[in-house]
């Protein structure tokens, strides 16, 4: 029932905001009563908590799933763009956004280990890159590597980036490219223009 209850308000959370779910809410999605929840988790802090862990467990395993493939690293950028997209519901509600703004203290525990997880990831990325020839071997990848993690934070900020003339998916794309046209090589450069094609093509269809 806890596991339930976890999976029905991270759903809830990530399509309607942490803000906006109420315990009333995932009680009559769940058909139980408020109490049941209530059983399991003492207040909402702990279930959004709860929720955010397991939702970052779930995209760590996916993220490792696509390294163990070991894709063409610039692929791998995109590829794991999409995974990302998918699992927060393409962001609908700016669900980090609304995570620092109502629960801070959640958000930042939740953010230390992020960046630890993120800086692995994307640091196996560079390494492969610049080893196969697609990213500049002069970079410095402890400064990208950071620069890429505080920019990922950055553009879920609704002050920097208001909703009316920024869409997340948007974001995100804009991001992944500024990020990949400023370490690439010119074999990089070409994956690089070849996959921006591809998928303006696949839009348009």
């Amino acid at each position: 029932m806890k596991e339930a209850i976890q999976t029905t308000a991270t759903n809830l959370f990530l399509k309607l905001g942490f803000k906006s779910v109420t315990m009333d809410d995932i009680a009559e999605e769940m058909g139980i009563s408020k109490k049941t929840i209530y059983a399991h988790y003492s207040n909402k802090s702990m279930l959004i908590e709860g929720s955010v862990w397991q939702l970052m467990e779930e995209i760590n395993t996916g993220i490792k799933s696509l390294r163990a493939k070991k894709l063409n690293p610039i692929v791998e950028n995109f590829e794991v763009k999409v995974y990302v997209q998918r699992m927060l519901k393409n962001e609908k509600t700016s669900p980090q956004f609304q995570l620092k703004k109502y629960y801070p203290k959640i958000y930042n525990t939740i953010r230390n280990k992020k960046f630890e997880i993120a800086q692995h990831s994307i640091i196996e990325n560079l390494e492969r890159g610049i080893k196969s020839g697609h990213y500049r071997p002069n970079i410095s990848i402890s400064f990208v590597s950071r620069l890429y993690f505080a920019s990922l934070l950055a553009i879920r900020d609704k002050n920097l980036f208001p909703e009316e003339e920024y869409s997340n998916n948007k974001l995100m794309d804009y991001l992944l490219e500024y990020h990949l046209r400023a370490i690439c090589t010119p074999k990089g450069l070409k994956v690089l223009e070849d996959l921006l094609i591809k998928n303006k093509e696949k839009n348009e269809i």
